[in-house]
């Protein structure tokens, strides 16, 4: 099997212009305080994406330290139940310490390393990328805070222990409604008071510029390990279509990118629709949101007439985000790629097919996707390709699949007792009753 990280380049994808922005989205809306610091980033990432050396560390680290590159696998049982598509399934979850947060954070604190800093922070949802950090500062001796909306250390209390464990410092953020939104805010205000001194991690394509670059390139190894694997898996061919979960949008850019030169390839966007979109309680940001400014950048995000930022909902803690990195923001609004809710209700039926019929537990944040990779493959004919990213597993999850559950009437774990009426049949909506 060829290591595609051979060549693998940063830059191989298109930047944004001058001011950061992709079309109408993305730009640099911050505070005075932060234009300095905010240029640095942006020259010092420029000098690194396009220095050899930065590059063979950073790649250096992907193949040794993270297990790069991870597998591209057929899903048999999985296209089986479909009816239609093959179901092909991008294994980040195998990637150390359980997730694509790592190809990020592995990149960003070597340039805060570059950039000479004291301490990096942080912000998590699900604790993935608060894990990650965590790690890639434990990796490269540097000190780490971690900001967590207090809701989300409730849901995601393994992954605190983890960061901690780490060497990392979790700091519970009680304010709004105590998830992502409000760490995000949280880090940001700790980054004003120290701009000089600390380097703060964004873990997504969101965001002031340069940060949906930065991400997008560190995170394009998936997709650019998926388009070479893909080649060699399917004979030279690419798949029909690519489907990632979107909340900020990390792992998606990352899958899409390296595909969006290639017309023929669909891409597609799973957002959280929690409820249903046409209930207050979602967080679809492309699908039902509007045009606005969110933590530095215009795109599109959850917000009211007045364009205060609603609350949003999801059953994942990595999707409870009311906006969308600016570089997704324009792919929808060319048409370049498509963006669709996917429910709590679906997304883990999704989840527990994919544990009884391949015998993997995905992220509840991964399952969106492949509630909406299913819900393709079953339209589509036996010739076709589906290729889905499983961002990371889902041990993080098993106090929300536990309780999710026992609300839906089902106490034990194992499938056989849920009976029949919990496999949805080929092409049916993917809900439990």
């Amino acid at each position: 099997m060829t290591d595609h990280l051979d060549t693998f380049r940063l830059d191989a994808a298109p930047m944004p212009d001058a001011h950061g922005r992709f079309g109408d989205y993305g730009g640099s809306w911050i505070p005075e305080v932060l234009v300095p610091v905010a240029g640095r980033i942006v020259e010092g990432w420029s000098a690194a994406r396009t220095d050899p050396a930065f590059l063979q560390e950073f790649v250096g680290m992907c193949r040794s330290f993270v297990g790069r590159p991870t597998p591209l696998q057929v899903a048999p049982r999985l296209t089986a139940h479909a009816g239609g598509a093959q179901l092909l399934l991008k294994r980040e979850d195998l990637a150390h310490t359980g997730a694509h947060k790592i190809n990020n954070a592995l990149g960003q604190v070597l340039l805060a390393r570059r950039l000479g800093v004291k301490r990096v922070i942080a912000e998590t949802g699900a604790g993935q990328h608060g894990v990650a950090t965590a790690t890639a500062c434990a990796l490269l001796d540097m000190p780490c805070v971690v900001y967590m909306g207090s809701h989300d250390i409730e849901r995601q209390h393994p992954n605190v222990l983890r960061m901690e464990l780490l060497g990392a410092e979790v700091r519970p953020v009680d304010e709004g409604q105590r998830t992502l939104t409000d760490a995000v805010s949280a880090a940001i205000r700790d980054w004003v008071a120290d701009p000089d001194g600390t380097y703060y991690l964004l873990g997504s394509a969101v965001g002031m510029h340069p940060f949906p670059t930065m991400v997008r390139d560190l995170q394009s190894v998936i997709g650019h390990e998926a388009r070479a694997q893909s080649l060699e898996l399917l004979g030279g061919e690419l798949p029909s279509v690519v489907v990632a979960c979107v909340g900020g949008g990390s792992n998606a850019i990352g899958t899409f990118m390296p595909f969006a030169g290639d017309g023929a390839v669909e891409l597609r966007g799973a957002e959280a629709a929690g409820d249903g979109i046409d209930t207050p309680r979602h967080s679809a940001s492309v699908a039902a949101g509007s045009i606005g400014v969110l933590h530095g950048a215009r795109t599109m995000l959850i917000q009211d007439d007045d364009g205060q930022v609603l609350p949003t909902h999801s059953i994942s803690a990595g999707l409870d985000y009311p906006g969308v990195g600016p570089e997704h923001a324009q792919l929808a609004a060319t048409g370049r790629a498509t963006y669709t809710g996917v429910t709590d209700d679906e997304a883990m039926a999704a989840l527990q097919l994919t544990c009884r019929l391949e015998g993997i537990i995905p992220a509840v944040e991964s399952a969106h996707a492949i509630s909406l990779a299913l819900d393709i493959a079953a339209g589509r004919p036996a010739s076709d390709t589906v290729l889905v990213t499983v961002s990371g597993r889902g041990d993080k999850d098993l106090a929300t699949i536990m309780q999710y559950r026992a609300a839906h009437g089902v106490t034990s774990m194992n499938f056989a007792d849920a009976g029949d009426d919990h496999h949805p049949a080929p092409g049916a909506p993917h809900v439990y009753a």
